[in-house]
């Protein structure tokens, strides 16, 4: 294997790629990256079973092979070197790598034991990358570990004639997130994926421009964006699916609210930043809306140190209501909206048995609904905290 390479272009690479090299002690395989050059590209590879990532680029080849490096000590050496041509050629079994007066000798292994990443061959869809990744990222943070209930530990992505969904939840919040394509679909789908496999589309792609080609099996997934010069691949991400069925998410998301209020988002946002200096150990904060006032309250106390009360205009339609939330679920879901201003939407959990029909008993507080003003893509669902 013999091919020369400028050091900006295997920088990139290595660093993509080697985001699953790790120390993996039952499988000390995957701690490599595969190393391959065909024709007129260079392909390199790492893998840690769950998750594959793919990267090539063209180089000028003056013989083909492939091998098996430490990636991270090959990356480390490459990151020192000037931007300029390196020359990376095999001999016995030693890869020798040189950049002006810079050289080293890294020894290889054979290929035969590094795991296959699978190639998902069914496209399904073809995205605006960056749109796609901008979106993914409103919801990505939102799972937790859950072995008890793997399917929320992921993403919920379904695609539906024109229409894309992105869902993640943790039992405590929820964030959807609509994507309206120009073009129908004849083929629906949906899958969850693996957070991890978020991350790292965010991290390996988020950046880049282009269109998101995506392939689905029943099992795997796989995101693969081209080359700006040519249609060949440059990224190819591949990830095992969570099995099992998502939720019927939509029925926490009321349909009907006694309480709508519309607040500038940048001072309700540091206003509870605020009033969570004072908050207990649930991280709770109170809320009171007015509407004949015209006023949004905001109420937080600490035993121990003391307490915080501010206010906000507002417009307000519907009840007066008090309702208290966990402040970390608002703010992870305030410093996703873009609009400067955002619509809160309050509900009651009511007791309705014919006892009561005419007086509806309080029974708890419903779910809080955060909302970008003008827009009804992003949805932000949170559950309150209720009195004990």
């Amino acid at each position: 294997m013999k091919f020369i390479i400028l050091q900006s272009k295997l920088k990139e690479g290595l660093g993509i790629v080697e985001r699953l090299v790790g120390k993996n002690l039952t499988l000390p395989i995957l701690n490599n990256i595969l190393v391959s050059v065909q024709k007129n590209f260079l392909n390199l590879a790492a893998t840690d079973l769950e998750l594959g990532i793919k990267w090539w680029s063209l180089v000028k080849v003056e013989e083909e092979g492939e091998i098996v490096i430490p990636g991270r000590i090959l990356s480390s050496f490459v990151n020192y070197f000037p931007n300029k041509p390196i020359k990376l050629e095999t001999k016995d079994k030693t890869l020798f790598v040189e950049c002006e007066n810079y050289q080293t000798q890294i020894k290889f292994f054979k290929t035969e034991d590094f795991p296959i990443i699978p190639q998902v061959k069914e496209e399904i869809i073809i995205l605006n990358n960056s749109l796609f990744c901008k979106n993914l990222a409103l919801v990505s943070d939102i799972p937790q570990p859950s072995p008890a209930r793997v399917e929320i530990s992921g993403i919920y992505v379904s695609l539906q004639k024109n229409l894309i969904k992105l869902v993640g939840t943790d039992s405590f919040r929820l964030g959807e997130k609509k994507i309206f394509l120009e073009k129908t679909t004849t083929k629906d789908f949906s899958f969850i994926l693996p957070q991890r496999t978020t991350k790292e589309l965010i991290g390996v792609l988020g950046e880049k421009k282009g269109e998101l080609k995506v392939f689905s099996s029943p099992n795997q997934v796989m995101f693969e964006l081209p080359m700006e010069e040519t249609t060949h691949p440059q990224i190819q991400i591949v990830s095992r699916l969570i099995e099992g069925q998502y939720p019927n998410y939509e029925d926490v998301i009321p349909k009907k609210y006694r309480t709508t209020v519309v607040l500038p988002k940048n001072e309700f946002l540091n206003q509870i930043k605020a009033a969570s200096v004072f908050s207990g150990r649930t991280n709770e904060v109170k809320f009171e809306a007015n509407p004949k006032k015209e006023r949004f309250e905001i109420f937080s106390q600490n035993p121990e140190y003391g307490q915080y009360k501010s206010f906000l205009p507002a417009k307000i339609k519907g009840e007066e209501t008090e309702i208290s939330f966990n402040y970390k679920y608002l703010i992870d879901g305030l410093v996703n909206i873009e609009s400067s201003e955002v619509v809160f939407e309050l509900n009651k959990l009511t007791d309705e048995t014919e006892e009561n029909k005419e007086h509806k008993e309080k029974k708890g507080e419903g779910p809080g609904v955060l909302k970008p003003v003008g827009d009804q893509s992003y949805t932000y669902v949170v559950m309150p905290i209720n009195p004990s």
